[in-house]
């Protein structure tokens, strides 16, 4: 088990963190009751804080933020000296959550999506992990929250008697509402990104050749260019002179100040 705490990747705190410590601290805070924030980052995550020094504060206030990526667990290596031999990727960390939620009969909650993607996931996990409760669900409304809705949405998640919530409404979404929601609730909330598409069975996987090697932008680059092509062909050099920089120490990378503050408004 790998937990070497945060460590400033561009101004944005990432924890060197292996699966094993990050599942245990998400289940410890489910059977505890008690509040926790957790993200995985890749590149296009790191750099959403790097161009926003709000949402920079925003990421810095979460409980754990995972090495999504492959290029962001070697900027853990090079800048740190973490040592890290994988990545802690979203979609694999899910499951091994899942994995361990169902074992201990803790129900999950799970909040984002449409509810065709919803409906396959459940029907999926259900297939997979026969013991797992899954308390509730519901979509994105894809729009921004309402007065008072916050609270209204806390309030189904605790009377639904879950103990995670899931949260699957894309990067930066996903942050800003976790973030917001995180003085609500007395349970987790884990921003897991494609994971509900990934294991609904609507995107593909790359060959692990490609994962390991950091390639899997380029995979997701093929199979939605009109959509990405901004994200990995902008973002991705950008990253790389920045990480330089700051390797280099030409450029130093000044964490936003952390906040706890929850968010005005937010995607629903």
């Amino acid at each position: 088990m790998i937990d070497q705490g945060k460590r400033n990747v561009l101004g944005v705190y990432v924890d060197a963190i292996d699966y094993e410590a990050a599942t245990e601290k998400v289940v410890d805070a489910a059977r505890e009751q008690r509040p926790l924030a957790l993200t995985a980052l890749a590149v296009h995550g790191v750099m959403t804080g790097v161009q926003d020094r709000a949402h920079e504060a925003r990421l810095n206030s979460f409980d754990v933020v995972t090495p999504d990526g492959q290029p962001v667990k070697w900027a853990l290596n090079l800048l740190h000296k973490a040592k890290l031999s994988d990545r802690t990727y979203g979609p694999e960390l899910t499951i091994r959550v899942i994995a361990r939620m169902a074992a201990e009969g803790l129900p999950i909650y799970l909040y984002g999506s449409t509810p065709e993607v919803l409906d396959t996931f459940r029907a999926k996990l259900s297939e997979r992990f026969p013991d797992l409760v899954i308390a509730g669900w519901e979509p994105s409304k894809f729009r921004a929250n309402e007065v008072g809705e916050p609270e209204q949405i806390a309030k189904r998640i605790t009377e639904s008697g879950a103990r995670l919530v899931l949260v699957g409404l894309g990067c930066p979404r996903q942050e800003i509402f976790a973030h917001a929601m995180r003085p609500l609730l007395n349970m987790p909330l884990m921003a897991v990104g494609a994971a509900f598409d990934y294991h609904a069975g609507n995107l593909r996987k790359p060959p692990e050749w490609m994962q390991k090697r950091g390639l899997e932008w380029l995979w997701r680059l093929g199979l939605e260019p009109k959509r990405l092509w901004r994200r990995y062909l902008i973002l991705n050099p950008l990253y790389l002179a920045r990480l330089t920089g700051q390797a280099t120490r030409v450029w130093k990378a000044k964490p936003a100040t952390a906040t706890r503050e929850g968010a005005d408004s937010f995607a629903v």
